[in-house]
This record gives structure tokens, C-alpha cells and sequence, in this order.
């Protein structure tokens, strides 16, 4: 049997199999001095008699004088048992070792200590072999304490060898390193092993990111023959020294200089390493640069090493079925270790071919056998490939499951350049689900790691990485920047691969940004530099992709036969590179080119072809996009059956996706990006109903639209009653609440230095380290989520159809106006509890104009009405025409877009305001109110009315303290959410919220409107809380579930940046001037228990939020929501607050005196405040508008 001199196939190689081959042979497959001697010892064991002269080889297998101790004969005979059956390749688990352990048991019976020292060790240098390491460490354990109690030095140094190379394999590389370090003196006349030991230092403290020290021993081993004159494994040392500098560290020129200097010291190429690193340098190295190298002579096959292309014009060629063979020789052996490699080998070869279904299958079949190894870097290794093909697929949620786990093994083992590759696989997916920021914020974590630890080529990919999201934003300049400065890193280590990726992205930035003539140049500029790549498959890659941004070039200046011509060459070069997702995403420009070219049916073919080749591939997202296409182009040539059949199995597929996504975040982020397919849908649907207006079409479109909305906010509703954590590993919980006290605690040291001038670099670091704990807080909440058996048995809440809003929501006074703003059209839906009628309004842009004019005028000119009137007129003609002849005295408003921030009781109808015909009633979605309605239906009424928390506190020097401070102090021990509160302040505008001293000001007002409220009501049905007493510990106090009606009068906040940093400001400071929190923040908002029949939020803004495509405005409103509240009252803007104090005054009465619904009492009350008060400008009454239930 051949240890491990695995048989790799004579085919050429990718570039991925070619690093993994050199990982294997550097670190276990013969070529480190230690693994060889290693393997020696359990290679020796195939023969009766050594004849080696290494003497630690002899020590090992120095036989005794013939015995007649029947034990010994016995132990012997088993051992020529096992010898013979590993010749014969037989299997390692049933028959090698078990021999082996029969001959263990016959030694112990002789008593002869040092020889079961040795068998120990030998066993445990099998199960090494094998890879079963918790078994090769348990005897290897055995015997290091056997060989120290015996006191023989080369007896123990065996058995740390033994220990070295199995902790290494688990990952636990100081412990490696510690052991390492033990062998030169266990070794002093076997220079090998002391320089084995060095370089496996180096390869240790490598994995570790500890470069600097990595390169110290690898030095030290090269000095160590320098001094004993031995060129050769100077050569050799010289070839790791390049393997790291090109497979680690990204330095191709720093490679290219260490392996001429090795060649230099053995030109006939004693080493097996020197033709890989050849290759690898290929594969990133311009021409040129390997052109000043010696090309190392090509191996025999009986080599047993990869042979690379005889000539750059051969793409690689399909290994699979070798590696299959090798898979099945090492698992009928029951080489696990090997199997496993091969494996991996195997599912690259998928990978590269296309076949994803069968790449998972060998990644997770690999899986299993590291985990029965404990093998925990090779693990999260194979975990990471998993969660990539699992992301293609579009099982998005998964892929972020499984790279969680490998993030958490490579934390645990403090691997930083692994954790980093994780982080940045993590960002592809955040990236592709539209979480820019979560995004960006995970490449910059991972580029970090790469620069501490001096990973050029991996710095290079985070950089475009980065660039690329940025990209995805629009955010041209900053996406140009990163990729230029990923260009001038490839070109200074050398790496001429990278370097035209970069120059490529540049290219693609010029054509997004309209310089269509500097992106040809850059292309051209880019197809000169991969004309240098040596590697013929990664040329192919990127000729292809550049041909292709050439090919867009060429289509925006309407040369369309140049511009065919290229979209060609760029199919044709992806298809001889054997990348299959390359070659599908090449038909897109090719389909963009033929519909230019007004062919129409070749474009409809090609998309048809790039269908195919995505569902061969099983990638779901790329398959929907290509059917987005599809329909939109089956739309604009008239087949609008076809267009409908296209754009509903896209909607279907991301439907899919969605629904297993847990994190309601990423939902929001992923839906918000695949607006355009609902957007779509209902053009086609409108447009068959203009064709024929009898077949229930406008209902169809009014469905998608309602299925396009506010969905997160439905699934929210859906889960608010749901105890989520119940029946979840309390483990979880824990990590849960050790994650909000690590929160705590961090904001609790920054405090402490805040207040010391901290420099950039502290504040950089706090901003990161805060990231990175809520990230790793909502990696906890999405791991319970997906292990809570209540929130698996929540029903997925579907939005209503037109039959049921009808049904179940609607009553005959009401009408629902239901917007859909469009790029071309805009559309509403008016709809009764009889009746449906379907209008085209003009396009978004439009409607967006004469929004703004309206939101302008109020808020620049509040007291000139005419010019809002004649704004509100303007918009009114555009969005409320088609509503004249309704006579319903109420509206629920269902806006999209810009309308989600119009105060529709400014718009007029039929010459009249509307505020004057109607009640006006706002929903996110039509659907949200049927579970509002769902959730409230059975609950109690609470059993008292009214508790207010008005004019707080908010600052030291406020003269309602006793000792009022004469200056503000700032808190020496903020928590939290006073951390998050002084964020949110300054990301605020100036206004009258915020002082000149960065002081919350007070609102006198808000004492006054709540004393007036409580006027209305005995003082045994109401609770109020002013000053230092209207704080947070009231608001979070689980007594106020005891009102039926919450008031809040205070100032209410909305930080865009950061949205989990918006809520309500209390009181600040207590009786005696001290510093408190007084935030209450969204994320608290969620978690209140509060069945308020409702809520209002007298404040400043509180009905803005982030403005969300697909979802509206998520803020403050949602949270209360959440927490039980069928209804909410804010405000669109800031208001006077003495004019809040009266409208709110008069809406109580009429509330708590005249037993009005809210929804009728805002109404009167906004009428009374325009007829009888000196506030009769919109801008002091319109602000406020009702969300939620009606009745």
C-alpha cells in the first residue's frame, strides 16, 4: 500500500484543485520532512525487517532476540497479520488496525513497557492515517505518557510527533506549535525532524494569520541548512516559503523571486512541489512575469501529481470520473482522510461544471466524514462550500444557517484568515438578498482581517467586494475608488489575474455612469492585461466578461453589429471556459443585442436557452430574473399570456425564496430588491384588462399588489402573540441575553471614554465592535426563530384577494384606495364593500413632483394657504379624480411610495377638501388589518381608560429639579439606549427637537394638552406621569396594559441610519438631576406587551419611518403594532406643540365625552381646528393621521 501517495489523474487541473493538491501534499501527503518520517514509520511496518538507515525509523523497528515468550510470538505474528493486509490495501478500521490492537494486547502481556509504548504510538499513527483523530489522539496520549515514564527520549518524541500532527488536524494549533517545538530536542541528531518541526511552526502560526511569525520559522528552517551546506532542502524550504507567499499572502512577484533562488540551488528539480507552484503562479502571474521563471520539467504520470495544459489554447478537462475512483479506492480502504480530500477534489470538479445538486451531495457526504474526524478547520471549510452552492440555489436562509456554524468554529479556534473568507461569503449572500448595509459592513470586517494579516490577494477580492455593493447603490465614485485600489494591489504583488477583474469592475463603472466611450478604452486597456493570464480557463473567464461589458459599450452607442459581435465572442469564450454560470449569464446581453436588433424571436430564444441552463444549474434567482426578462420583452412584442405566464413563475421562485428566509430584516431587504416582478405583473394584468375588460384582470393586478406590500409587517402581526422562545434550547435564550448584556456593557466602556477626547481609531473601533455584536444578537434571534416550534407552527399569512378585503374588511360606509406607483403607469384600485373599479394614473414621477410641491409648501410656508391649496389641488387631480363619484362617508388609504408621507386630508375632491366629506384612515396594507382584527377579536377591554406621560425632563439644568444643575451633565454610566439616544442626536437636524447644546428642548405644551385630557376623566380611570416621573421604566411597566388608551406627548425620533435607534424620548434625568435612560427604542417597542385599544404619539415625527419599496414606512408605528395595538395616532411632522395641544384636546373630547370612534373624532377635530382656532393652516392640523383599525 501506497500511505499517501495519492493517485491524482493525468487531466489538467482548475485553479482550485490545484491549491487544494498543494495543501494536501504540503501538509499531509509527504513532502514536509516530519509527515514524511511519519509516514515512514507506518510504511516500515509492511516489512518483517527495516533496512532504513534513518535512525529514528530504525529505533522504531529494532526487533529483539528471538523469544520464546508465547506472548511475543503471538504479537508478532499479528503484526506480520497486519503488515501483510496492508500491502494487500486492505481496510484500515475492520482489519489493519484492529490487528494492530490484537498485537497491542499481546505486548502488554509480556510486560515490555516500551514496546506497547511504540504500538500505542504506531495505532495512533494509524488512526491518524485513516483520519479518525479523536482515536489517534487517545492512543497517542497513551503512549507520550508510556514513552515519559519509561524516560526514553526517542519513545517520546515519536509519540509528539504523533501529537503534533493530530492537533493540527482539529484545528488546535497552539497546542500544535507547543508540541513542534518539543521535537529538536527530542530529535538532536535527526536534522529532518528539527527542520520539519520549524517549517510546521511556520505552516501553523500561517493558519493562525500570525504571518510575521509563520515567515520566522520558515527562515529558521531555510538558515538551518544553509548552515549544513544542503542545497537541495534549501530549494525545498525556499518552495514553501512561495507556496505561502502565493497561496496565503497573495505575493506572486515575492513567489517568483523565492522560487527562482530555489531553482537556482537545484536546477534538476529535486523537489515535487516546484512544478505546482509553477501552475498556481499561472494562474494569477502576467505571462511575462512567469516568462523570467524556468518551467520545472513535467512528471511522469507515475508521479502521482497533476500535470498541467502542454498549452495555453486546451481548457481544462473534466476530472470527475477520476476523482470518483479515488473516492471509492480510499473508501473501500476506509481512508476516510483521503476520501474526504477526494471528495472535496470531486465537488470543485461540480462545481466548476455546473452540476450544483451533485457538488452539494459530495460536500455533504464530506462533511460527515470531517466531523467523524473532528477535523473542525476542514468542517467549517466544506460548511462554507455548502452555504455558497446553497445561496446559488436561492436557499438563502440555510446558506446563512451554515455559514453561522462555520463562523462559529473558525471563531472558536481562532482562525482569523478562515473566519475572514466566511465573513466574506456571509457579505455575497447579505449582497445578493439586497442588505447593503449588513453587506458592507461584513467585507468590512473581513477586509480588516485581511490587512492585519497581510492577505494581499484576499484584500484585492474584499475591495470589489466592496466595490461592488456600492455599485449596487449607485454610489459610482466610492465603488470606483475601492476597485482602483484593488487594481494598484494586483499590480504591485503581481497578480495579473486580479488585476484585470479589477480593471474589468472599473470598466463596468464606467458604462453604468454613461462614459461608454472610457469604458471601451478601459476594456480594451483590460483585454491586453488578460491576454498575460497563463492559466488558459481563467483567460476565457475573463474574456468573456469583458467582451461582454464591450458588447453593452457598443449596444448604448447603437453600433449593434459590433456590439453582436462581441456579445458572441463573450458566449463563445465562456463556453470553451467550461464555466456554465458564466455562460448563462452571457445570454442576457446576446437576448439585449437581438431585441436591438429587432429580432425579437432570436432574443426570446436566447433568454429561453439561458432558462434552460439555469434550471440545469438549479439556480432559482438567476432562473427568476431571466423569466423577468423574458416577460417584459413577451410584454413589449404583444404576448401578453405568454409575459403573464413568465413574470407569475418569477414571482412564484421568489415567493419561495422569501418564505424561508427568517430574519425580518433580510425579508424586508430581499423583497424590496424583487419589486420590479410584482411592478410588472400588474402592467401585464392591466393591460389584458384594457384588452379585455370582462375576465377579472384589474382584480388579478390588485392581488399582486397586495401581495407586493407590506409583508414582513403581516408576518410580524402573525408572530406578535406567539411566544417564540417557548420550547427553544434555553442555551439559545441565554446566549440571547449574554448578547444584550455584552451590548451593555461595551456601550457602558465607550461611555467611559467619551467624555476623554477618544482619537478616530477608538471611535472606529467601538462602531465595529457594536456592529458586530448585534449582528451576532440577530444570527441568535434568527437561529431561534428557525428552532421555534411555535414559530414553525405559524401558518405563512397570505395577503387577501379583492373577495376577501371585500368580505372580511369592508363595510358599507367605507371605501379602500389601494396606489401602485409605476415607472410608466400608476394605477388605484377603488374598492367597496360592492363594488371594484380599476384607474390608470400618470407615472411615478409625476405623482412624485406635485408630492413634493404639496410637503414643501406646508412645511416651508405654512402660514401661505393659498399656495398649499394650490398644491394639494395640483396632486389632487392627479391621485383622487377617479374617486369623485364615492359616497361612503370614510377612506382607508392604502399609499405607495411618496403618498405613504402626503397628509391626504389637505387633497380636495370634487372642489371640496377632503377632510370635509370623509374620515381618512391609513393602512400599510390592506391585509395588515384583517390580522390586526384577528389578534384583537377575543381580547378584554381593559379595565381602565387613560395614561399619559407627558413633559419629561431632559436635561440636568431644567428648573423643576430641586437642585437644578447650572450645567448639563453628561451620564457616567450610560447603558444602552442612552449610548444610542446621544447617536440619534446627532444624526438629527437641526430643529426645534434639539438645542444649541445638543439638548432635547422642552415642550411646555405637552403639560398643559395633558392636563386638559385628564380633565375629561375621574381621576380612578386615568394615570398620569409628568416631569422626572415620565420615564422609561413607566413606559415599559407592564401595568400600563391596564388602559385601554396610551398617550404619549414627548418627542418622538426616527434615525435613518440606524433604524433601531428611533423611538420616543422620556425623561432623562430623575428627581435629583442624575442621569437615566429615557429611550425608549424601537426594538423595546416590539417587546412591550401593550393591548392598548390605542396609542398616541403626540410627538415629533413619529409617523415617519425608512421608506421601504414593498414595504412603506417602517418606524415607530409597526412597533406598536407589534406590541398589541390595533391603532395609532402620530404625526407626519413636527408640530407646534401648542397646536397639538389643542387639536388633541378636542379629539379627546370627543373621544372620551361624545364616544366617537378615533377615526371620526380626528376628523371633527382637525374640521374644528381649520373653523374655530387660530392654528387654521394644514401644516398645524394635517400632520396627524390614524393608522389601523377604523371601527
Amino acid at each position: 500500500m501506497s500511505v499517501m501517495k495519492f493517485n491524482f489523474p493525468p487531466a489538467p487541473m482548475t485553479y482550485s484543485s490545484k491549491v487544494l493538491i498543494v495543501g494536501i501534499l504540503l501538509l499531509a501527503g509527504g513532502l514536509s520532512p516530519l509527515v514524511t518520517a511519519t509516514e515512514a514509520v507506518i510504511a516500515q511496518t509492511t516489512v518483517a525487517q527495516s533496512s532504513t538507515t534513518d535512525p529514528v525509523i530504525q529505533t522504531q523497528n529494532q526487533s529483539p532476540p528471538k523469544s520464546t515468550d508465547p506472548n511475543r510470538i503471538a504479537a508478532e505474528k499479528a503484526e506480520a497479520e497486519a503488515r501483510k493486509l496492508l500491502q494487500e490495501d486492505a481496510p484500515l478500521a475492520t482489519q489493519v488496525i484492529p490487528k494492530w490492537i490484537e498485537a497491542l494486547k499481546y505486548w502488554q502481556l509480556t510486560g515490555d513497557r516500551l514496546e506497547v509504548a511504540k504500538r500505542l504510538d504506531v495505532i495512533a499513527k494509524f488512526y491518524w492515517l485513516r483520519g479518525e483523530y479523536p482515536k489517534a489522539l487517545e492512543y497517542a496520549q497513551q503512549a507520550a505518557s508510556a514513552c515519559e515514564a519509561l524516560n526514553d527520549r526517542v519513545c517520546k518524541g515519536l509519540a509528539v510527533t504523533s501529537l503534533s500532527l493530530i492537533y493540527k488536524e482539529i484545528g488546535q494549533y497552539q497546542k500544535a506549535i507547543d508540541y513542534f517545538q518539543q521535537l529538536p530536542s527530542l530529535f538532536p541528531d535527526t536534522p529532518e525532524m528539527t527542520s520539519s518541526a520549524l517549517t510546521s511552526i511556520g505552516q501553523s502560526y500561517g493558519e493562525l494569520g500570525q504571518n510575521q511569525k509563520a515567515f520566522d520559522y520558515y527562515n529558521q528552517a531555510l538558515s538551518f541548512w544553509r548552515t549544513r551546506g544542503d542545497v537541495v532542502e534549501q530549494a525545498r524550504r525556499l518552495d514553501f516559503i512561495a507556496s505561502f507567499y502565493l497561496v496565503n499572502l497573495g505575493e506572486n512577484q515575492k513567489a517568483i523571486d523565492s522560487l527562482k533562488q530555489a531553482n537556482a540551488l537545484d536546477p534538476e528539480y529535486n523537489r515535487k512541489i516546484a512544478d505546482l507552484n509553477y501552475d498556481l503562479l499561472s494562474t494569477f502571474s502576467c505571462s511575462d512575469q512567469i516568462a523570467t521563471l524556468q518551467k520545472p520539467p513535467s512528471p511522469e504520470p507515475s508521479a502521482n501529481v497533476p500535470n498541467s495544459p502542454e498549452s495555453a489554447s486546451e481548457p481544462a478537462t473534466n476530472n470527475i470520473e477520476s476523482f470518483q475512483q479515488s473516492v471509492q479506492k480510499y473508501r473501500k480502504q476506509e481512508n476516510i482522510r483521503a476520501e474526504a480530500q477526494f471528495l472535496r477534489l470531486l465537488g470543485l470538479e461540480y462545481v466548476r461544471v455546473g452540476q450544483y445538486p451533485q457538488a452539494l451531495d459530495t460536500y455533504q457526504q464530506e462533511l460527515k466524514l470531517w466531523q467523524f474526524m473532528g477535523a473542525k478547520p476542514e468542517e467549517a471549510r466544506v460548511l462554507e462550500d455548502i452555504a455558497s452552492i446553497l445561496n446559488d440555489q436561492g436557499k438563502k436562509q440555510e446558506a446563512i444557517n451554515t455559514l453561522n456554524q462555520s463562523l462559529e468554529i473558525r471563531r472558536q479556534l481562532n482562525i482569523l484568515p478562515s473566519e475572514a473568507n466566511t465573513l466574506s461569503t456571509l457579505g455575497r449572500i447579505y449582497l445578493s438578498l439586497g442588505a447593503y448595509d449588513s453587506s458592507l459592513d461584513t467585507y468590512q470586517k473581513a477586509l480588516s482581517i485581511f490587512r492585519d494579516t497581510g492577505m494581499r490577494s484576499d484584500e484585492i477580492t474584499a475591495l470589489q467586494d466592496m466595490g461592488s455593493v456600492y455599485k449596487k447603490l449607485k454610489n459610482y465614485p466610492e465603488a470606483l475608488k475601492l476597485y482602483q485600489q484593488a487594481f494598484l494591489i494586483a499590480e504591485t504583488t503581481g497578480n495579473c489575474l486580479h488585476a484585470a477583474q479589477s480593471k474589468y469592475r472599473i470598466s463596468q463603472v464606467y458604462l453604468d455612469t454613461g462614459k461608454d466611450q472610457q469604458a471601451i478604452i478601459s476594456s480594451h486597456e483590460t483585454l491586453a492585461i488578460a491576454e498575460k493570464i497563463d492559466l488558459i480557463e481563467m483567460k476565457f473567464v475573463t474574456q468573456a466578461k469583458i467582451n461582454n461589458v464591450l458588447a453593452k459599450a457598443k449596444l448604448k452607442q447603437e453600433n449593434y453589429p459590433e456590439a453582436l459581435e462581441y456579445a458572441q465572442k463573450a458566449q463563445s469564450l465562456a463556453q470553451q471556459s467550461q464555466y456554465r454560470t458564466l455562460e448563462a449569464a452571457m445570454f442576457t446581453s446576446l437576448a439585449e443585442v437581438y431585441v436591438a436588433l429587432k429580432q425579437p424571436q432570436k432574443a426570446i430564444q436566447t433568454y429561453r436557452d439561458q432558462l434552460a441552463l439555469y434550471q440545469a444549474l438549479s439556480w432559482q434567482p438567476e432562473k427568476s430574473q431571466t423569466l423577468y426578462d423574458l416577460a417584459k420583452l413577451e410584454r413589449k412584442e404583444g404576448d401578453l399570456k405568454a409575459a403573464l405566464s413568465s413574470i407569475s413563475e418569477a414571482i412564484d421562485i421568489v415567493e419561495n425564496i422569501r418564505q424561508e428566509i427568517v430574519n425580518p430584516e433580510l425579508k424586508t431587504s430581499f423583497f424590496a430588491t424583487k419589486q420590479d416582478y410584482y411592478a410588472l405583473k400588474i402592467d401585464i394584468l392591466m393591460d389584458l384588462h384594457q384588452q379585455d375588460p370582462t375576465q377579472g384582470y384589474n382584480a388579478q393586478a390588485f392581488d399582486t399588489s397586495e401581495r407586493s406590500r407590506a409583508r414582513t409587517l403581516l408576518e410580524l402581526l402573525n408572530e406578535s402573540n406567539a411566544d417564540i422562545r417557548q420550547g427553544v434550547d434555553p442555551k439559545l435564550v441565554d446566549q440571547e441575553n449574554a448578547l444584550k448584556d455584552k451590548t451593555t456593557a461595551l456601550e457602558k466602556q465607550w461611555s467611559e471614554l467619551i467624555n476623554k477626547n477618544p482619537t478616530e481609531q477608538q471611535k472606529a473601533f467601538f462602531q465595529q465592535e457594536r456592529k458586530n455584536l448585534l449582528a451576532q444578537y440577530q444570527a441568535i434571534q434568527d437561529t431561534i426563530r428557525a428552532k421555534s416550534p411555535k414559530y414553525a407552527a405559524l401558518k405563512y399569512p397570505q395577503p387577501l384577494t379583492l373577495a376577501q378585503v371585500q368580505q372580511q374588511i369592508l363595510d358599507p360606509d367605507t371605501a379602500l384606495l389601494q396606489y401602485s406607483l409605476g415607472e410608466e403607469k400608476s394605477y388605484l384600485w377603488i374598492i367597496t364593500k360592492n363594488g371594484f373599479t380599476s384607474h390608470i394614473l400618470p407615472a411615478q414621477k409625476e405623482i412624485e413632483t406635485a408630492a413634493r410641491e404639496l410637503l414643501n409648501a406646508i412645511q416651508y410656508g405654512k402660514d401661505d394657504t393659498a399656495n398649499i391649496s394650490q398644491a394639494a389641488n395640483q396632486l389632487s387631480q392627479l391621485v383622487l379624480t377617479p374617486a369623485a363619484q364615492l359616497k361612503q362617508k370614510r377612506l382607508v388609504i392604502v399609499p405607495d411610495g411618496v403618498l405613504s408621507y402626503v397628509p391626504f386630508a389637505t387633497l380636495t375632491l370634487n372642489d371640496k377638501p377632503l377632510i370635509n366629506q370623509y374620515e381618512l384612515v391609513n393602512l400599510p396594507s390592506s391585509s395588515s388589518i384583517a390580522l390586526i382584527r384577528q389578534e384583537t377579536q377575543n381580547r378584554k377591554p381593559a379595565p381602565k381608560t387613560l395614561a399619559i406621560l407627558a413633559d419629561p425632563i431632559f436635561s440636568a439644568d431644567d428648573p423643576r429639579l430641586k437642585t437644578p444643575q447650572k450645567q448639563p451633565i453628561s451620564p457616567t454610566n450610560p447603558d444602552l439606549n442612552q449610548l444610542a439616544l446621544n447617536r440619534v442626536t446627532k444624526t438629527l437636524k437641526k430643529s426645534r427637537a434639539v438645542g444649541d447644546n445638543n439638548q432635547f428642548t422642552r415642550l411646555p405644551g405637552t403639560r398643559q394638552e395633558a392636563q386638559a385630557i385628564l380633565a375629561l376623566l375621574p381621576k380612578t380611570e386615568t394615570a398620569a406621569a409628568f416631569d422626572d416621573r415620565a420615564s422609561l421604566n413607566l413606559a415599559i411597566n407592564p401595568q400600563l396594559s391596564q388602559y385601554r388608551i396610551i398617550h404619549l406627548a414627548t418627542h418622538g425620533v426616527f434615525n435613518g441610519e440606524e433604524p433601531t435607534d428611533s423611538g420616543i424620548i422620556l425623561s432623562l434625568v430623575d428627581a435629583k438631576g442624575t442621569p437615566i435612560n429615557g429611550f425608549l427604542r424601537l426594538n423595546e417597542i416590539f417587546n412591550l406587551n401593550l393591548p392598548a385599544e390605542l396609542v398616541v404619539l403626540s410627538a415629533c415625527e413619529t409617523g415617519l419611518g425608512q421608506e421601504i419599496k414593498g414595504e412603506g414606512l417602517v418606524g415607530l408605528t409597526r412597533g406598536f403594532m407589534y406590541a398589541g395595538t390595533p391603532r395609532v395616532l402620530v404625526s407626519l411632522w413636527q408640530v407646534d406643540d401648542q397646536a397639538t395641544a389643542e387639536l388633541m384636546t378636542r379629539f379627546y373630547k370627543l373621544v372620551l365625552e361624545k364616544k366617537l370612534p378615533p377615526a371620526q373624532a380626528l376628523r371633527e377635530a382637525q374640521l374644528q381646528m381649520q373653523k374655530e382656532t387660530e392654528w387654521k393652516s394644514p401644516y398645524y392640523w394635517s400632520a396627524f393621521v390614524l393608522q389601523g383599525e377604523w371601527r
